[in-house]
């Protein structure tokens, strides 16, 4: 009998969901609004329609489980959502649990950073290893770490909060409390902000920076080789404490690779011993948006 699972990535503004075999094949796809404003369950309620949808296309095939990637601090014993900022209805709720009676299959949680670095363990640039760390550079900085081929959850589930390494003790305050945070220094979010200190415009966003980079604009440039050397002091650290083979990086801001990334190298090297007398790799990560998706997915054939 064929084996599937089905994966979804829950954001705050849309959802998709995937029914995906022990192969990684993609066997159907299904998305919409998560209604975030609707109510808890209205997200909920949309959400199991999509999942039976998938169940129904597949009669006489055997679900694994339905795996869960969504945004927040998850207590991974309970399946409780203790915050999520994106989606506000899902604040102390017992989501594992809910959805599995109303779906009467066992379902698996997990944080989308963390989900998306198995994602890539499985089908992406880390098919190779078992031991990665995943960088997702957005709005801010999250992460995910691999460790023997399973995501490694700390004592609470909040492990790989790599964005909140501080690489400058006296750099820019963060929300989280601390100063220097490298999503301060390395994010969509930091690009537009350096962009606006150093007069190139007020509400230019990561995007409009590239553009003033690539057609010769020096200001813009430095701005992403200072953004390099925050992710090379960060990843140099990195390797130092892991001693992982692979260490990859995701999102938006990747187009804007080969600007950051020579000062990225030069600082890796600069700092990391283990960097230059190894084969230890930094890369860009491969799966894209379908990263979160194929590490849902991924969850239920771990069990």
């Amino acid at each position: 009998m064929p084996r599937y699972s089905i994966g979804v990535d829950l954001g705050g503004t849309n959802y998709r969901a995937a029914a995906i075999d022990e192969q990684g094949r993609i066997l159907e796809r299904a998305s919409g609004s998560t209604m975030a404003n609707a109510g808890r369950e209205a997200i909920v309620g949309e959400m199991v329609s999509a999942i039976n949808r998938l169940r129904q296309n597949r009669p006489g095939e055997d679900l694994a489980g339905i795996g869960v990637a969504l945004p927040g601090f998850i207590l991974m014993e309970t399946g409780v959502i203790l915050s999520s900022p994106n989606i506000p209805p899902f604040e102390n709720f017992p989501a594992r649990d809910v959805l599995q009676e109303r779906l009467n299959t066992p379902v698996i949680l997990e944080n989308d950073a963390n989900a998306a670095a198995l994602g890539e363990k499985w089908m992406g640039a880390g098919r190779s290893v078992n031991d990665l760390v995943l960088l997702t550079l957005g709005t801010g900085i999250g992460g995910g770490i691999i460790c023997d081929g399973k995501v490694l959850h700390g004592y609470l589930g909040m492990a790989a909060e790599l964005g909140h390494l501080t690489i400058d003790p006296t750099g820019n305050p963060c929300a989280c409390g601390n100063t220097g945070c490298l999503e301060k220094h390395a994010s969509a979010t930091a690009i537009s902000t350096m962009a606006r200190h150093l007069s190139l415009g007020d509400n230019l966003t990561s995007e409009d920076v590239y553009k003033l980079a690539i057609g010769g604009n020096e200001l813009a440039k430095r701005i992403f080789e200072y953004m390099g050397r925050a992710l090379g002091i960060a990843l140099a650290g990195y390797i130092q404490i892991f001693n992982f083979p692979l260490y990859l990086l995701s999102g938006g801001v990747l187009a804007a690779w080969d600007l950051f990334a020579p000062a990225m190298f030069d600082e890796i090297r600069r700092r990391s011993f283990t960097f230059r007398n190894s084969d230890t790799r930094v890369e860009k990560a491969l799966l894209g948006s379908d990263a979160g998706l194929f590490g849902a997915a991924y969850l239920p054939f771990q069990r």
